[in-house]
């Protein structure tokens, strides 16, 4: 398709009114109500401008996936509303209550978002493992009738400081990345400065270090003609040599300081001087604004050339934050706002009639009805809607495992995954693990030894092949279904997020687990968040936990890690005791991340289960005696939505004991030893303290707005304990987990848990330094109830 440069000119010009025209109403036009400033980044928008317009008009097929830089969300929400996929409304709203949304975003926009964005740097690492997931398809031999996807990434040159990007190119390289795409946005000013001298080069080196191309837009076609003429030489001498700062500080002020200063620097040097003066004000400064970014033609060929192979490439576009604009090159112009006056004389310039601003093809040079056609036949968009869909795979009744006397849930979820390895059919060849570099110590080596590990090309295991004894038998091949990462827990939640979002992406349905250490997931939670936020799904298995990792010390004791799990949303988290009940709540997840159906709550639970979601399950380390019982129907429903009675307390109780995880030996004995002196005391299994709360939240807003019947699990666990009944909640992390349970009737409660960070020793002093040991429990008990001794306090100080 050969492009009509008029009428890409004429979208580009477009677009760029559309933009800063939605930011200026945003802020100037439209009834805030709270007089508080709507913001929007003009200038941040206006130097993608013209890349943008050359991708989705002319460059990008169907097929590719891209990641829009945060701050040029007004442009594409621009472009989408030329090519008919967002509405008048919703641009009229942006930044406002069901508008567009300030940043790209899969979840909130109803446009075609491929990639949320807005944390800088996540949405560029997104394309890359999606690059990664699009090849694991592949190779299985799943949708080999489409053609591969580019997954390109429109990066602003300042995002390049976020350490995320740099650990995702050393996976990239490690895992041979292919069909991936990052454009870097090189206007030379970050929030508050200009960028350093020479960035441009470092980015080059480290690219071509990792086996990327590198493609640099410096100069547009007017400059490299002006090379030509007599004296050009010079002149591109001196572009090339001009610091960050001086270039935009003469780019805001314009013709006649452009003229003045390179004729204090180059005049009387003959044909230079002549090349200058030839040119008028307003002609020296469109040829110095001409760069490789803002010129069309430039861009549209090194895009051209790059769809001929497959190798990752970075482009580095010269670009001016606030091209096209009065505010273009100023410093401050990150967050700054154009004044009413100088979008009068924007509008003015643009022939954009008052009261037609919003209108799509006002203003325009070529005729409305050939732009109409060239968008109809733009190949961006000619499949039509590009979030593919994928049939649910059916998961087995039961996921069974060799029960042992005594188990750890780690133990217990790499029994369960070598289950699965060892099964046939879809559900197995559709699961896919990954892990930063811990598979062995979290369980999944089995799972590997049955599925090997992914590569696009076979390996082979040079221990085995020399016939040295090993444990593992790894093998990689295409047909391996273990992606194995660095060290890096930023990459891992990028991958799982890219791996999760498959079926919507690719076509094809994954279903990725994903394991770690626990106290890490901290590391890698704006990642883990962005996941979510995209609504990726996949199962996160983190292991070991809390302080029963007794002997590594606080460095590596999660404490806060199951308030993440509650307060993340989309994703319903669990911490179960025993691995029967790990069997039951995994087979449900596999199950729950496939769902995709409506908000409506569940009239039992009041969970919004039907929506689906991601999964974290809290596993531990310790060995702990295992129940040798049948789960009914009954019991794992109550397991799943979040607990259940261990020991069903009766009418006049005066203690309950409420565990989660790991520290069910310890609730278990206080229960029994305080029962031989307590009426009818109760022991409650807690599951999933995320799901308990949720659901009683949703409950209790229900009846708020008018539906009294409405009843959560919690509630239906503890209706009928008496109101003098005390609650103990245990459990290895923050106590604030399970502090809330207390107030769904008003009882009262004591809290246990762990506040500080940990010490080194044994399981038994570290239980007993934070008092959630067995005379810990018992204590609180004591000391919460009336006209009872009061115990020893003072634990964990």
């Amino acid at each position: 398709m050969t492009p009509d440069m008029t009428i890409l000119s004429d979208l580009e010009r477009k677009v760029l009114w559309l933009a800063t025209w939605m930011i200026h109403h945003a802020n100037h036009l439209r009834d805030s109500g709270d007089g508080l400033k709507v913001g929007g980044h003009q200038a941040s928008s206006a130097s993608l401008a013209t890349l943008m317009t050359a991708l989705y008009f002319h460059v990008l097929r169907p097929q590719d996936r891209i990641a829009v830089k945060p701050h040029a969300s007004p442009i594409f929400h621009a472009i989408q509303y030329l090519f008919g996929h967002q509405t008048l409304e919703k641009l009229q709203n942006f930044r406002g209550y069901h508008g567009a949304q300030s940043y790209p975003s899969r979840t909130k926009d109803g446009d075609d978002v491929d990639f949320s964005t807005g944390s800088v740097g996540l949405g560029v690492a997104q394309t890359l493992f999606s690059s990664l997931a699009q090849d694991y398809t592949r190779a299985k031999g799943w949708r080999t009738d489409r053609p591969e996807g580019r997954m390109v990434a429109l990066i602003g040159d300042a995002e390049m400081d976020e350490g995320n990007i740099f650990e995702a190119l050393l996976e990239g390289w490690k895992h041979g990345l292919r069909n991936t795409w990052w454009i870097v946005d090189y206007n030379r000013q970050s929030l508050d400065a200009v960028v350093r001298e020479g960035l441009w080069q470092r980015f080059e080196s480290i690219f071509r270090n990792f086996g990327w191309d590198v493609v640099i837009l410096k100069h547009g076609t007017l400059q490299r003609a002006a090379f030509q003429e007599e004296g050009g030489d010079k002149l591109r001498q001196w572009i090339d040599a001009c610091p960050n700062q001086l270039y935009s500080a003469l780019t805001f002020q314009g013709g006649a300081a452009w003229r003045k200063r390179l004729m204090d620097d180059l005049g009387d040097q003959g044909p230079v001087s002549q090349l200058i003066e030839q040119r008028s004000d307003e002609e020296l400064a469109r040829l110095m604004a001409n760069l490789g970014g803002h010129d069309l033609p430039s861009i549209i060929e090194a895009f051209e050339a790059a769809r001929r192979h497959d190798r990752p490439t970075c482009f580095i576009a010269y670009t001016i934050k606030g091209f096209g604009l009065p505010l273009a090159g100023h410093k401050d112009n990150h967050a700054g706002l154009m004044t009413p006056s100088q979008v009068e004389m924007l509008r003015k310039r643009m022939n954009v009639r008052a009261e037609h601003e919003w209108d799509a093809f006002e203003g325009l040079a070529s005729d409305e009805q050939a732009i109409r056609s060239f968008l109809a036949k733009v190949p961006f968009i000619q499949e039509g809607h590009r979030r593919y869909t994928a049939p649910i795979v059916p998961v087995p009744e039961h996921i069974s495992f060799a029960n042992q006397p005594a188990m750890s849930t780690q133990q217990g979820f790499g029994l369960l995954m070598h289950e699965i390895g060892k099964s046939d059919g879809e559900f197995a060849s559709r699961v896919v693990t990954t892990s930063p570099d811990v598979t062995v110590s979290t369980n999944l080596g089995a799972w590997v030894n049955r599925r090997g590990l992914f590569a696009r090309e076979a390996m082979a295991d040079v221990f085995k092949a020399e016939k040295i004894p090993s444990t593992f038998n790894w093998t990689f091949s295409p047909q391996g279904q273990h992606i194995e990462l660095g060290i890096a827990e930023m990459n891992l939640f990028v991958m799982l997020s890219a791996l999760g979002l498959s079926h919507s992406i690719h076509g094809e349905r994954l279903l990725p687990v994903g394991t770690l250490y626990d106290p890490f997931i901290e590391r890698g939670l704006d990642a883990l968040n962005y996941a979510c936020y995209q609504d990726a799904r996949f199962i996160l298995a983190a292991t070991p936990s809390g302080v029963t990792l007794a002997p590594e010390g606080g460095a590596h004791q999660s404490i806060a890690t199951p308030l993440i799990g509650m307060a993340q949303d989309g994703l319903a988290a669990f911490e179960p005791a025993y691995v029967d009940e790990l069997a039951i709540i995994l087979r449900w997840a596999f199950a729950y991340i496939q769902r995709s159906g409506d908000a409506e709550p569940d009239p039992r639970s009041w969970l919004r289960d039907k929506t689906g979601g991601a999964v974290y399950l809290r596993l531990s380390t310790r060995t702990i005696d295992q129940p040798k019982r049948q789960v009914d129907d009954t019991l794992a429903r109550d397991i799943v939505d979040g607990g259940y009675w261990m020991r069903k307390p009766g009418p006049n109780a005066e203690i309950v004991v409420a565990y989660s995880g790991a520290l069910a030996p310890e609730a278990i004995n206080a229960v029994g030893l305080m029962a031989s002196d307590r009426r009818d005391i109760g022991l409650l299994a807690v599951t999933s303290a995320d799901r308990l709360n949720a659901g009683w939240s949703a409950a209790s807003r229900a009846r708020q707005y008018g539906v009294p019947g409405a009843d959560s699990h919690v509630e239906r666990l503890l209706k009928g304990l008496p109101a003098s009944c005390t609650i103990i909640t245990v459990l290895d992390g923050h106590p604030a987990t399970l502090a809330w349970i207390g107030s769904v009737y008003g009882h009262r409660t004591r809290a246990l848990g762990v506040e500080h960070f940990g010490q080194t020793g044994t399981i038994a002093d570290l239980y007993r330094h934070y008092g959630i040991d067995t005379d810990g429990i018992i204590a609180a008990a004591q000391s919460a109830s009336p006209g009872k001794p009061i115990g020893l306090l003072g634990y964990g100080t």
